[in-house]
């Protein structure tokens, strides 16, 4: 950074994927007031191991606030995701599946696309080819469907298109291009986030039917598809499995300064300094302290090999039970597996 540089206000954004953070961030502003456009609702499930909840961009108003399209966000919260509690899983493959069929209704025969977007030579982007690689494809099996299968199943194909980096052709191209070859009725793409709290971390799935952006959990800016871009409905389901090191440091500030404020004598010097701190101060601050990475640095935990293919097995399930109306829970693995 020059001289002339460091004097130009820097403004930081907290990067976030998940519409429930967003909505937390304009808790915590100024403009804290319910707002026009935007509608929350939350349930705890499974003796409230599951948090479930649902936001509801209807206008303009409520989406230039949050900054994301109108349309539907339901956020599934839970830490048994990251630990190998097949019990809770199971549930929350359910639960992902009720909520997918509350989405979008899909006649009989519709034909339905999954979509691993993420590169899966990178574990933290891998959730998407991972959990593709675990659907249930029965779209080449027309006419020739298993009696066990017979008015069970719809004619569903899954595809991981890979990144930019590794093929050379933008994402959306070639999923256009697929889709206008075995013209889908839904489009369910399956990618990794950006999260703001680290607790969120391989912890929470969100599902909306307002499309998606590859690559912008990360900063990347790509084709968005949505059904505007793509003339075919799109659920996006994707969980967070990094946090951006700018917004981690942050949130750390945050907490540091929260607890030093309250140890303080009220009113003395040291109070009054902590608490008039500005956020932009803060902000340039964390901006200097973590040039130049400040960009490009993001942080996942260290079991996340195990973690991603915990999710991606939960994701697949509950996308499989949702889109074959005969398939229940117990008969994913046999059919998965044969």
């Amino acid at each position: 950074m020059s001289k002339d540089d460091s004097k130009t206000p820097y403004h930081f954004s907290v990067r976030t994927d998940l519409a429930v953070e967003s909505r937390e961030l304009l808790n915590e502003s100024e403009h804290s007031e319910e707002l026009d456009g935007i509608e929350v609702s939350m349930e705890e499930l499974c003796d409230r191991k599951v948090k479930v909840t649902w936001v509801e961009i209807y206008n303009e108003a409520g989406a230039k606030a949050m900054g994301k399209p109108v349309g539907n966000y339901i956020t599934i919260e839970s830490d048994a995701m990251k630990e190998n509690d097949i019990e809770t899983h199971e549930e929350i493959m359910k639960i992902l599946a009720k909520r997918l069929e509350k989405l979008r209704k899909l006649k009989k025969n519709a034909i339905v696309l999954v979509v691993g977007l993420g590169n899966w030579n990178v574990t933290p982007d891998a959730l998407g080819p991972k959990a593709a690689a675990k659907i249930l494809v029965t779209r080449h099996l027309s006419g020739n469907l298993p009696k066990a299968l017979e008015g069970h199943v719809r004619p569903v194909s899954a595809i991981s298109p890979g990144v930019m980096g590794l093929t050379g052709i933008e994402t959306g191209e070639i999923i256009k291009g697929v889709a206008e070859k075995i013209n889908p009725d839904l489009i369910i793409a399956i990618d990794a986030l950006a999260a703001r709290r680290t607790n969120r971390v391989n912890s929470t799935i969100q599902i909306s039917d307002t499309g998606i952006n590859p690559g912008a959990g990360v900063g990347n800016k790509r084709m968005v598809l949505s059904e505007e871009a793509l003339g075919v409905p799109v659920i996006a389901i994707g969980v967070p499995t990094v946090v951006d090191a700018a917004t981690l440091v942050n949130d750390t500030m945050d907490r540091m300064l929260s607890v030093m404020a309250e140890q303080a004598p009220r009113g003395s010097e040291f109070y009054n300094m902590l608490e008039g701190l500005a956020d932009e101060e803060k902000y340039h601050l964390i901006a200097e302290i973590l040039n130049p990475y400040t960009g490009n640095m993001f942080v996942t935990p260290k079991e996340v090999d195990a973690i991603i293919e915990r999710l991606a097995n939960i994701i697949a399930n509950g996308v499989n039970i949702a889109v074959h109306p005969g398939i229940k829970t117990e008969d994913i693995n046999r059919f998965i597996s044969a």
